[in-house]
């Protein structure tokens, strides 16, 4: 306890100094945990570890771009086109809510409730569009926004490169340092640790990807307006298990109702979202999951949000190891405490 706190304390305050420039460093290690298993696969076939290290640091970094490549044009256009129909989509809105606005207005007799609501609307929806115009211009003009991706760009692939590289060395490092009484017991745990984590980064973030594309391509086939952004995202958040699915349904079949007005059509992209759900839930997520995350959707939600909060993105990245740590660690402390005197003497 006297060792591990005041540790565990200050990492927290380094990461809280350094979050600004720590993002390129965890997205490196993020990429070297992810790839390692090939990289040990490769070296079984005797292929020396740089050359294999730089072999899958190619094929990585040409397939991140291509998908980009796929992406992006698509992406871009909807968004375009969402920012221009946006007054036009949030009009119709309210007009296909006014009878209900009205029939409140006659139950509550106030004259003004109905310019009240009209009010808060377009004020929230003016400060919404300022805000994003001006976190755009942000983007495009910062000269510390360039910076910074910049400085992932460069800095990634070479926190990869030695992360990978000098993997072995590192366990081997922090293998020594283990007391020697406690050797196996904190092995066991480090090994639940990883479990869990390697299923989160490799497992869940695959399961996304694949969502994020079946979405886009079913929901763009099927006619949706913004179907493949729609998609997109449905996919991205499921990272979080079902909370991208359930996201997803509820803005698309909202959209589908204003664009068609046809139960048909709404049924279809119903219909898709719960097809994804299932194909997820039968057939992706236990491939390559298992039973290795383990981790509740509450829990990794509010760790997510939690990171976000403190720390930005690189709360976001680190959020769910940290939450696979801490669980382990409290059911390990909770199973040392209901085989101890205390529980039974209680």
């Amino acid at each position: 306890m006297l060792f591990w706190i005041p540790g565990l304390v200050l990492l927290g305050v380094f990461f809280w100094l350094f979050s600004e420039v720590l993002t390129p460093f965890v997205l490196g290690l993020t990429i070297a945990y992810l790839l390692n298993p090939a990289l040990l696969r490769l070296e079984k076939l005797q292929i020396n570890r740089t050359l294999a290290t730089v072999f899958l640091l190619t094929l990585f970094f040409i397939a991140v771009i291509l998908l980009l490549i796929l992406i992006i044009p698509p992406l871009y256009r909807e968004i375009a086109q969402l920012v221009q129909t946006a007054p036009d989509f949030l009009q119709a809105l309210g007009d296909r809510f006014q009878p209900y606005l009205n029939l409140v207005q006659e139950r509550v007799g106030s004259g003004e409730l109905e310019q009240n609501i009209r009010d808060a609307v377009e004020n929230n929806i003016s400060n919404a569009f300022s805000l994003s115009s001006s976190i755009l211009s942000g983007l495009l003009s910062g000269g510390a926004a360039i910076a910074n991706f910049l400085s992932i760009l460069v800095i990634t692939p070479l926190v990869a490169f030695f992360m990978m590289r000098e993997w072995p060395a590192m366990v081997e490092k922090v293998d020594n340092l283990i007391p020697r009484d406690s050797y196996d017991v904190i092995k066991d745990l480090i090994g639940k640790i990883d479990g869990k984590i390697s299923g989160f980064v490799r497992g869940q973030l695959l399961v996304a990807l694949f969502l994020g594309i079946i979405y886009a391509i079913a929901l763009s086939i099927a006619g949706l307006d913004y179907g493949f952004l729609i998609g997109l995202v449905s996919g991205f958040l499921s990272i979080i298990p079902l909370f991208g699915s359930i996201v997803g349904f509820v803005v698309g079949v909202t959209v589908a109702w204003f664009q068609m007005s046809e139960i048909t059509f709404v049924l279809i992209i119903a219909v898709i979202f719960v097809c994804g759900q299932l194909l997820e839930g039968n057939v992706i997520a236990p491939k390559l999951l298992g039973d290795s995350v383990g981790m509740h959707p509450l829990w990794i939600l509010f760790s997510i949000l939690a990171g976000a909060s403190l720390l930005g993105i690189v709360g976001m990245l680190i959020a769910v190891p940290l939450a696979a740590t801490i669980g382990v660690l409290v059911g390990f402390a909770l199973d040392k405490y209901q085989d101890s005197d205390y529980y039974e003497s209680t």
